[in-house]
C-alpha cells in the first residue's frame, strides 16, 4: 500500500507542477475534439480516489459532494472553475492522500463494496481500489500533458 500512496503522491506532485505555469483560462480550455481539460482532469482523479476509496467502503469522503459530482466519471466542464475551486483542489490534492494513508493505517475501510471498474478490473477490497487509484491518476496525468501541449500551442 505504501508504494502505491507513493505513486499516486508523485503523480499528484506532478500534476500540480504541470499546471504551475499556466493561466485559469488555459486550464479551462477545452481543445478542439476533446471534451475535458486540464483543471477537470485534475479535478477528476481527487474525486474518484475519493469514490474508489471512501464510497466503496461506506466512509465519508474528505470532500464536499458537490466535487465528486462534478468531477465524476462521465462528466464534462460546463463552466469554467474560478480561482477560489481551483485553489481548493490544489489545497486537497495532497491531504487527500495523507488522509488515506491514516485512515487505512486506522483501519476504517473495513466495510468496502466490491466494484468493477470501467477498465474490467475487479476491486475486492481497499488495498485494490488504493492499487487502481495510482494507474488511473498516471493515466489522467497523461491527458493532462498532451492538454497542456494543446492550449500552449494556441
Amino acid at each position: 500500500m505504501e508504494k502505491s500512496t507513493e505513486i499516486i503522491k508523485e503523480t499528484r506532485v506532478r500534476f500540480l507542477n504541470l499546471m504551475n505555469d499556466l493561466s485559469l483560462d488555459s486550464l479551462n480550455k477545452v481543445p478542439a475534439n476533446f471534451n475535458n481539460n486540464i483543471i477537470w482532469n485534475f479535478g477528476h482523479v481527487i474525486a474518484t480516489q475519493q469514490v474508489l476509496c471512501y464510497k466503496l467502503s461506506n466512509v465519508h469522503t474528505k470532500i464536499g459532494e458537490e466535487y465528486i459530482t462534478k468531477y465524476a466519471k462521465g462528466t464534462k466542464p460546463y463552466l469554467a472553475v474560478m480561482k477560489e475551486e481551483f485553489d481548493f483542489l490544489k489545497k486537497h490534492a495532497l491531504s487527500t492522500i495523507e488522509e488515506l494513508e491514516t485512515d487505512f493505517r486506522s483501519n476504517v475501510f473495513n466495510n468496502f463494496s466490491p466494484y468493477t471498474t470501467s477498465f474490467g478490473v475487479r476491486l475486492n477490497d481497499i488495498t485494490d481500489s488504493i492499487k487502481y487509484v495510482a494507474t488511473h491518476e498516471t493515466l489522467h496525468l497523461g491527458y493532462a500533458m498532451a492538454l497542456k501541449k494543446l492550449v500552449q500551442s494556441r
